[in-house]
């Protein structure tokens, strides 16, 4: 009784620190939208879709962990296979963008499988697993998607080594440290802070022309730095975007976005989403291992919203909650606390 009312503090504490952070973040597109004459609608659908998807991730991670991860896991690398516009390279008339979205699904589906590894209880079952998370890395190879086999392996690296790790916190805080780390390099380039020889060598894999939208973004938050110019606004303000036919009117870097379109309080709410969903994974009385590969996958995710255009698809942001909720959902059934290579955690409740 005193796990079960120990496990219920943290789920309510964090489920607390969601609702705040994901209500807060529609009430500012909303501020900015009638300050601006901004139009809110992308920002609402992406809260909605996290949401949902989270609220979907714990009722089925709830019910059926080992089998929900896998459908996750199979349907996410599926969607990146069978829609046409998330596949990766060149298509007339499709705008920049897709490649990341199709990483970021695959990404979240290689997330998925390795949570489905450690989560099952059938030693079996869990080579099979491994081996579907293996698949995925090989089919971001097949697509061709860079992106996506970089972030796809370091996913499955650090689920492998999280049965290793005794302490939850510090590896998330890590994992933190990385997607700040990955923003910050975001800004710099942008900002034309790197040495030449470092820039130039980055100029290739990011194109010159998604540079020229990043700095538009930074030129016009420095305009309005506090408010931004109002949400689906920087198409109507940077010149690189309304000089090219194929724009969709997207900086293609969530923090660039945020910060144009919603200033330094939307860059703000972003970064407290993405820390809730760690401290959400942090505070999950779910094993340590399924915590950190869930943590790894979204980590990723932030790491290529932050260089691409990943988080305008609907698809990205559900299942990036669905993701965080298969992991942090309670299973009606009680799980196994040892498993075969697992370290098992123990960590007094804050």
């Amino acid at each position: 009784m005193a796990d079960a009312k120990a496990d219920d503090t943290r789920r309510s504490a964090s489920d607390a620190a969601g609702v705040v952070v994901l209500g807060t973040c529609a009430l500012w597109s909303l501020i900015t939208a009638a300050v601006h004459g901004g139009r809110p609608e992308g920002v609402l659908l992406a809260v909605l879709a996290v949401t949902a998807g989270y609220a979907a991730g714990r009722v089925c991670g709830a019910i059926a962990p080992v089998a929900a991860a896998l459908t996750g896991a199979l349907a996410g690398a599926g969607l990146a296979i069978a829609v046409p516009h998330l596949a990766p390279g060149p298509q007339p008339g499709v705008p920049l963008g897709h490649a990341g979205a199709t990483a970021a699904l695959l990404t979240l589906a290689t997330g998925a499988a390795c949570c489905a590894a450690w989560s099952t209880a059938a030693p079996a079952l869990r080579p099979a697993l491994w081996a579907l998370a293996a698949g995925i890395v090989a089919t971001a190879a097949v697509l061709g998607t860079i992106a996506g086999v970089v972030a796809c392996t370091g996913v499955l690296l650090c689920s492998s080594a999280a049965g290793r790790i005794s302490h939850r916190g510090v590896a998330l805080a890590g994992l933190g440290a990385v997607a700040a780390a990955v923003t910050g390099l975001t800004w710099a380039v942008t900002a034309g802070a790197l040495p030449a020889g470092l820039a130039a060598a980055l100029q290739g894999p990011l194109t010159g022309h998604r540079v020229e939208l990043w700095r538009d973004a930074l030129a016009v938050t420095r305009e309005n730095p506090v408010l931004g110019v109002g949400p689906g606004r920087f198409g109507e303000l940077g010149a690189t975007s309304v000089a090219s036919p194929l724009s969709d009117g997207k900086p293609h870097s969530a923090l660039l976005q945020q910060a144009a379109e919603q200033g330094a309080v939307g860059v703000t709410l972003l970064a407290a989403a993405f820390c809730w969903l760690l401290y959400a994974l942090w505070r999950t009385a779910r094993p340590a291992p399924v915590a950190l590969s869930a943590g790894a996958a979204l980590t990723a995710l932030a790491a290529i919203a932050s260089l691409g255009n990943a988080l305008s698809f609907t698809a990205v942001s559900v299942g990036a909650g669905l993701l965080a909720g298969l992991a942090t959902a309670r299973p009606l059934a009680q799980e196994p606390t040892r498993r075969e290579g697992v370290v098992p955690e123990h960590r007094p409740v804050p």
